[in-house]
C-alpha cells in the first residue's frame, strides 16, 4: 500500500479530490462535457444559401396554415427556424435536461449508496465519488447521443416531442437533403412540405394540451425511480473506468449497471410512455394526411418512408431506447392513427381533438385494440361533460400518475 504521508500521494489524492468535487458540483449530468463531447462528433454543415433559408421558413409558415381546417387546436407555431446540426444540439439541451437528469440523479444516487457508511465517514470531500463518476460519465455519453441524433433529426419535434424553444417550427435541412436523396422519384420540396407539416402539428398539439408534455417527462421519472444498481457490475466498471480517455468513457454501456429484471412499476411506467407516444405519433400522421389531402401527390410514399424509418429505428425509437430501453411499436402508432380517423369520421374535428381536453379521456390500449367500445362509450359524453373536462385541463394540467393502474385506465365511466 503507497505511504498517505508520501507527498506525491498527498498531492495525487487532492487533484483526484478536486476533479470528482468538481463533476459532481455539475450536478446529475456533466452539460459542459456533454456539449464538447457532441460539437467533437459532427460534421459542420453545408453552408445555406439566404434563398434557401427563407424557403424552408417560408414552408413552415405554408404547412401551418394547411393545418388550419385539419384540427380545431390554434397554431402552436410563433417563430420558424432553420438549424444546423450544432444549432440542433445548442438549443435541445435544455429539454435533454428535462428527459435526462431524473435517470441520471438516480442513477448517481444508487451509486452513491454502495460506498458503506463507515467508508463515506473516512472519505470525507470524496464521499460524492461514485456521483462524480456518475456525472462524468453520463455527460460523455449523453454527448455522443446528441451528436448522433443530430446528424440524423429532420426537425425539432421529430422524437416526439418539441425539443427546442417553445412554439418555435424548426427543419434541418442538411439532414431532409440527405433524406430527401433517397427518394429520388418525389419532388424534394414534397417532403420538405411533409416534414414541416408532421412539425407544425406536433407544435400545436403540445400548445394547446397543457397536460402533455408534464405526462411523457412524468413517465420516464416515474421509471427512473425504480432504477436499481447491479453491484457486481459497478465493480466490473470499476476497471474499465479511464477518465484520461474520453472514447472509453463513450464506450461503456451504462445499461449494464441496472438490473436486468424491471420491476412492476417501471414496467407500467414504460407501457404508459409507450402509449402516450403512440396516441401522439398517430394523431400528427392522421392530422397530417388530412391536411395534405390532394395538395401532396406522393402522400402515400411519403407517409410510407415515415413509417419505414420508425420501424428501422429512427430518431424517435432510438432516443427513448437509449433513455429507458423503450422498444416502441410500429404497430401501435397505426392503430393509433385508425383509431383517430374513425373518431373524425364518427365524431367530426371538434370530437376527435376534444379528447385530449383531460388525460383521463384519451384511448387506452384496449380501445386501440377495439376502437368500437371507445367510441360507443365516448358518444355519451355530451357538451356539459366536455366543459368540465375543459376545466380540469386547465386548473390540474398535470396527470395524477401516483393513482393510474398500469394501462393508464382510469377515465370516469360514462
Amino acid at each position: 500500500m503507497p505511504d498517505p504521508n508520501d507527498p506525491r500521494m498527498q498531492q495525487m489524492m487532492a487533484q483526484l479530490q478536486q476533479f470528482m468535487s468538481q463533476q459532481a458540483a455539475s450536478g446529475p449530468v456533466n452539460w459542459d462535457l456533454a456539449r464538447q463531447v457532441a460539437n467533437q462528433h459532427v460534421d459542420e454543415d453545408p453552408i445555406l444559401k439566404s434563398s434557401d433559408k427563407d424557403s424552408t421558413n417560408e414552408i413552415l409558415r405554408l404547412a401551418d396554415l394547411w393545418l388550419e381546417n385539419s384540427t380545431t387546436f390554434p397554431s402552436g407555431t410563433t417563430a420558424t427556424a432553420v438549424w444546423t446540426r450544432k444549432d440542433w444540439i445548442a438549443h435541445t439541451v435544455g429539454t435533454w435536461r428535462e428527459l435526462a437528469e431524473p435517470l441520471a440523479k438516480k442513477m448517481g444516487d444508487a451509486l452513491n449508496e454502495l460506498v458503506p457508511e463507515d467508508v463515506r465517514s473516512l472519505l470525507g470531500p470524496m464521499a460524492n465519488l461514485m456521483q462524480g463518476i456518475g456525472s462524468t460519465l453520463f455527460g460523455a455519453q449523453l454527448g455522443q447521443a446528441m451528436a448522433e441524433l443530430s446528424m440524423e433529426v429532420l426537425s425539432s419535434s421529430e422524437v416526439g416531442l418539441p425539443l427546442g424553444p417553445k412554439g418555435t417550427a424548426v427543419i434541418v435541412p442538411t439532414n431532409l437533403d440527405e433524406y430527401a436523396e433517397g427518394m429520388e422519384d418525389i419532388d424534394r420540396d414534397e417532403v420538405r412540405l411533409y416534414v414541416a407539416l408532421r412539425e407544425v402539428a406536433y407544435h400545436r398539439l403540445y400548445s394547446h394540451v397543457p397536460w402533455l408534455r408534464a405526462h411523457v417527462i412524468g413517465a420516464i421519472e416515474a421509471y427512473a425511480s425504480g432504477i436499481h444498481i447491479d453491484q457486481d457490475a459497478v465493480e466490473s466498471l470499476a476497471n474499465e473506468l479511464d477518465f484520461t480517455n474520453q472514447e472509453s468513457m463513450q464506450q461503456i454501456d451504462l445499461g449494464d449497471l441496472l438490473r436486468p429484471t424491471e420491476t412492476p412499476a417501471q414496467e407500467a411506467a414504460l407501457a404508459r410512455l409507450d402509449h402516450i407516444l403512440a396516441l401522439v405519433g398517430g394523431w400528427v400522421s392522421h392530422v397530417v394526411a388530412e391536411a395534405a389531402g390532394d395538395r401532396l401527390p406522393s402522400l402515400e410514399k411519403l407517409t410510407e418512408s415515415a413509417r419505414r424509418r420508425r420501424a428501422t429505428g429512427g430518431p424517435s425509437e432510438r432516443t427513448f431506447a437509449a433513455l429507458v430501453g423503450l422498444q416502441m411499436n410500429p404497430k401501435k402508432m397505426r392503430e393509433a392513427r385508425a383509431l383517430w380517423q374513425r373518431l373524425t369520421e364518427e365524431r367530426g374535428v371538434d370530437g376527435r381533438d376534444s379528447v385530449w381536453s383531460h388525460p383521463d379521456l384519451i384511448p387506452t390500449q384496449e380501445d386501440l385494440d377495439n376502437p368500437s367500445s371507445f367510441l360507443e362509450g365516448d358518444a355519451e359524453l355530451g357538451d356539459m361533460d366536455m366543459s368540465i373536462f375543459d376545466q380540469l385541463a386547465v386548473n390540474d394540467p398535470k396527470p395524477d400518475d401516483e393513482d393510474e393502474d398500469d394501462d393508464g385506465d382510469n377515465r370516469p365511466e360514462r
